[in-house]
């Protein structure tokens, strides 16, 4: 090739990316145009009850009132979406995206599925009569659905199965030193999903349980349950670390699982992490939902005792207050690029900005 080919050739490789880049830029445009969401009403604030918090694919921030709907922020405006919109409740508890984008809200009373436009509430296929058909898939959801129901409910893209629990360990000997209780003791507070796609369950009064595709497992013990003040806890917070340790319900211990577990979950636990209150006393916070930042720390909420941060050395308290009011919190998030938020349960939303929390809208 001689220069001038040389030069022609250049200047026509140029010419092609200069043209596919606007054709790809107007495409792009056009998507995200695409994905603009109309519905709603705009509205001037969050709710100061948020229980649930997720950014989707396209950046928009999703956040899920106790009992006023779901709240979207999409970088300029908020609009609050609620049954009057499509949605099967106004009492969000989480959020889910799939591979197509598609959001799947979670509330007390069902499942509502998101394409961009409307909304289309998952159907049920064993509505009264739970099955034991457990089954675990790669692209399958789950949801809780309800605080009193008597197991989970799986999504296999095309129906929701409800599923019951086996018979715990621990139940006989909860009737017998409950027997006026007048809830669920299998009850579902949380449901996880580890790194290796194992499915983790929180309950009310009868510990953890683990379904590996195979095996469903159960754990219990007192110190996971029972506050210092005597109260009852549940299991709330199921967390998977870097290492590949697990953190449930407060710092005293991690667990390590081991494979092949029976009825009764094999594991072997370490120390964690507290710290000295002003009594002088080791203290283990005992928290509500935990996350991972990306520098692989560890953080922390409880429900009126602030943020704790574990760096892998010691615990540094972050207190959050809206004026002179403790904020009473329910869930910390990661976002896309790593940011941390909080939702509170009487002060709307806070964001980290690497130093403290701050209140958001």
């Amino acid at each position: 090739m001689n220069k001038i080919q040389m030069a022609l050739y250049a200047i026509l490789q140029v010419s092609f990316f200069s043209t596919f880049t606007s054709c790809n830029g107007q495409n792009n445009s056009k998507k995200q145009k695409e994905k603009t969401i109309e519905v709603g009403v705009t509205v001037p604030s969050l709710d100061k009850t948020i229980w649930a918090i997720y950014q989707d694919k396209s950046t928009n921030y999703w956040f899920g009132s106790k009992n006023n709907g779901v709240f979207l922020y999409d970088g300029q405006q908020i609009k609050q979406i609620t049954v009057k919109d499509g949605l099967v409740s106004d009492e969000i508890r989480g959020f889910q995206e799939d591979s197509e984008g598609n959001i799947f809200i979670e509330t007390e009373r069902g499942v509502s599925k998101f394409d961009g436009r409307t909304f289309k509430t998952l159907q049920i296929a064993n509505p009264e009569s739970p099955t034991n058909d457990w089954v675990l898939e790669q692209d399958d959801m789950w949801f809780r659905m309800g605080f009193n129901n008597n197991g989970p409910y799986r999504y296999d893209g095309k129906y929701l199965h409800f599923l019951k629990f086996p018979k715990s360990p621990q139940e006989d000997e909860f009737k017998s030193k409950n027997k006026n209780a007048n809830f669920r003791h299998y009850g579902l507070y949380t449901i996880y999903k580890d790194h290796k796609g194992i499915m983790w369950f929180g309950t009310a009064s009868l510990g953890v349980c683990r379904y590996d595709g195979k095996t469903i497992s159960w754990h219990y013990e007192e110190q996971l349950q029972t506050t210092p003040e005597g109260g009852d806890f549940g299991t709330r917070a199921i967390f998977e670390d870097k290492e590949g340790k697990f953190w449930i319900n407060n710092t005293r211990f991690r667990y390590n699982i081991k494979p092949n577990s029976t009825i009764n979950l094999d594991y072997s636990k370490e120390n964690g992490i507290g710290y000295i209150n002003e009594n002088n006393e080791m203290e283990f916070p005992f928290f509500h939902s935990m996350t991972e930042d990306n520098e692989g720390n560890l953080w922390m909420v409880t429900y009126d005792n602030g943020v704790w941060k574990y760096n892998g050395k010691e615990l540094i308290h972050y207190p959050i207050k809206d004026g002179e009011t403790d904020v009473l919190l329910f869930t910390i998030f990661k976002d896309n690029k790593g940011v941390l938020w909080l939702g509170s349960h009487n002060a709307g939303v806070y964001k980290f900005n690497g130093y403290s929390f701050d209140k958001m809208f």
